[in-house]
């Protein structure tokens, strides 16, 4: 085989690699990649502060995993950056919809930035669940970054084993 059908044969495994690893991301990321809104002041760039959240990325991975166990259902939502109190959390019919604001925190006010990857703004993030909760008495905590949601199941969902009269 000649050099130039071994360079050919090696970019065509490498592109279909990167086009498979692609696949796989887009499968596992679809409901985690999260639209954030940077401008509420309609449009306006007033600050240096809206300057930046126009540059940056409007979109962000917020992934979540979910379990489930006889009697609730839980949520790990990776969200970080965020204080406890920008979130709104509601549940509607087995979709709970997260929803919330990053805020921009810079430390530096001088010089510039080449790379502006992190998403700031306000969002909703939709995660399906198994079954219908009992949201009244849902609790949720956020700590490094990671926002807990335990969600107790209605009555009609929870498991129950029958016994059997003889």
């Amino acid at each position: 085989m000649s050099t130039l059908a071994e360079i050919g044969d090696g970019l065509e495994r490498a592109w279909d690699s990167i086009a498979d690893g692609w696949r796989q991301l887009r499968q596992k990321a679809t409901h985690a990649l999260t639209r954030f809104k940077p401008l509420s002041s309609e449009g306006k760039l007033e600050t240096a502060e809206d300057v930046f959240l126009q540059r940056g990325s409007r979109w962000g991975l917020l992934a979540a995993d979910v379990s489930e166990s006889d009697s609730e259902v839980n949520v790990r939502l990776e969200a970080p950056g965020l204080e406890a109190d920008k979130f709104d959390i509601h549940v509607v019919g087995k979709v709970l919809v997260v929803r919330g604001e990053k805020q921009v925190q810079r430390a530096q006010t001088e010089g510039r930035f080449y790379v502006l990857e992190c998403a700031y703004g306000s969002f909703e993030r939709a995660v399906p669940l198994p079954v219908e909760v009992d949201e009244s008495a849902a609790t949720a905590s956020y700590r490094r970054g990671v926002l807990h949601m335990t969600l107790p199941k209605k009555a009609a969902a929870r498991a129950r084993r029958i016994e059997v009269q003889y």
